[in-house]
C-alpha cells in the first residue's frame, strides 16, 4: 500500500511517517498544498493523509479540486482544527474520515486500515486466497494454517496481489505499492522477493504473466 503523506508540520509529518513505514506502508512526504497536487495527479496511491493547515494551497481547497476532478482515492483528513462544523465541511467536501490533533498513532493507524477496509468492500482486517490469510492489522500471515514469516516487503507485495484478485501486476505497478519516494530499488528487487515467497507458498502459488508481470494462482 502506497500513501501520500501531506503534512507541513516537520516534527509530526516525520512522526507521522515512521510510524506509516513501520507499518509497512510505503510513504511519499509532501509538505504544501501545492506540491500535493501535482503527487496527487500520479495516481499510484491507495490512500490520502490531509492536513488542512497547508501552504501554498489549503488542505480543504485540495480536496475539493480532487474530488471535483473526479478523484477517487480516499482522502483522511489529520488537523488540529477539532471545531464540529470544520469536521463536517471535510466530509461534506468529500474526505472519508476526518482525525483531530493530537492522536495516538494506534487510532491513526486504526482509522487508516478502517478507510482503506470500506473502499475495499471488506469488513474487517483479515483477508485470503487459498491457504494464505494476511492479517492487515497485526501485520501477520498464515499459511494453510500455520504461521508464515515474511518481510516487510514480502507481505507488501502479496497484500497487493490479494487486494487484486486475477489483475496481472507488472513489476513496476508492485514497485509503486511496496517502495516510496527516494528509495533504493534494483532492478530484479520484485523477482527475488517473488523468488522467496514462492519457496514459502509453493512454487505454483504466483503465476507469471511472461512480459507482462505477476498474479496469483486462481482458486480451485
Amino acid at each position: 500500500m502506497r500513501l501520500l503523506l501531506i503534512e507541513d508540520d516537520p516534527m509530526i509529518g516525520e512522526s507521522m511517517e515512521e510510524a506509516l513505514r513501520s507499518e509497512c506502508y510505503a510513504v511519499d512526504w509532501v509538505r504544501d498544498g501545492l506540491t500535493a497536487e501535482m503527487s496527487i495527479r500520479q495516481d499510484i496511491y491507495d490512500l490520502l493523509v490531509l492536513d488542512l493547515g497547508l501552504p501554498g494551497r489549503q488542505g480543504m481547497d485540495v480536496l475539493r479540486r480532487y474530488r471535483a476532478q473526479g478523484g477517487e482515492t480516499p482522502v483522511l483528513i489529520v488537523s488540529a482544527r477539532d471545531a464540529t462544523a470544520m469536521r463536517i465541511e471535510g466530509l461534506d467536501a468529500g474526505a472519508d474520515d476526518y482525525l483531530v490533533k493530537p492522536f495516538d498513532v494506534d487510532e491513526l493507524l486504526a482509522r487508516i486500515r478502517a478507510v482503506l477496509r470500506r473502499r475495499g468492500s471488506r469488513t474487517n482486517s483479515m483477508v485470503s486466497h487459498g491457504g494464505l490469510t494476511l492479517n492487515l492489522a497485526g501485520h501477520e500471515a498464515t499459511f494453510d494454517g500455520a504461521a508464515l514469516h515474511l518481510s516487510s516487503r514480502e507481505f507488501g507485495v502479496l497484500r497487493a496481489l490479494i487486494d487484486n484478485p486475477g489483475e496481472v501486476l507488472s513489476k513496476t505497478q508492485l514497485e509503486e505499492k511496496i517502495y516510496g519516494w527516494g528509495e533504493e530499488i534494483e532492478s530484479n528487487t520484485i523477482d527475488v522477493y517473488i523468488h522467496h515467497l514462492r519457496k514459502k507458498l509453493g512454487s505454483d502459488f504466483i503465476k507469471n504473466v511472461r512480459g507482462v508481470g505477476y498474479k496469483l494462482a486462481s482458486i480451485v
